[in-house]
């Protein structure tokens, strides 16, 4: 066998692990920025208008499939002045679910004006039960539990954000 033949056969094995080695070192060294597909994005604030005032909510914003497909699954916790806006883009029955999602919320459903159409209040965390919207929306604001009766907030009230349309 020529020397080249002998090198050839060996410089899998011989590269082999230097690859292995470069390709997790890339990883691993990913940009702070990087983000996976089905994260959702920073949606800015969210301000819903009850009888008791706005009230302010730093929300996520989820608007691809993969992003709303995940949701708030495998969250242990949430602050209270924080959401998931989740935008459907148009009009349509939604249904939710809670499989994976470990904290009990509050599901705002919302038409495409930002009027609040109906509320799902303190949801059962890992629950594989449909909670439907039980009628046409174009998004759901998920909250922590309870923030519905803490802020007010009832059919008819208004969410302000740029989706709809009506941000200040």
């Amino acid at each position: 066998m020529s020397p080249c033949a002998a090198l050839r056969r060996r410089s899998p094995r011989r590269f082999g692990p230097l690859v292995l080695v470069l390709a997790l070192a890339l990883l691993a060294f990913q940009p702070a920025s990087a983000q996976r597909a089905d994260q959702a994005v920073d949606g800015g604030i969210a301000v819903v208008e009850t009888a008791s005032g706005a009230h302010s909510f730093t929300v996520e914003l989820a608007e691809t499939p993969a992003q709303r497909a995940r949701g708030l699954m495998f969250r242990r916790q949430m602050a209270p002045d924080h959401g998931m806006l989740f935008d459907f883009g148009t009009d349509d029955e939604v249904r939710m679910w809670m499989q994976n999602t470990y904290i009990s919320l509050d599901m705002v459903f919302i038409t495409r004006d930002g009027v609040v159409h109906r509320i799902e209040r303190n949801t059962t965390p890992l629950s594989t039960r449909t909670i439907s919207s039980k009628g046409p929306v174009r998004s759901v604001l998920e909250v922590i539990a309870g923030t519905a009766d803490r802020i007010g907030l009832k059919r008819g009230d208004v969410v302000r954000h740029p989706i709809f349309g009506n941000a200040e």
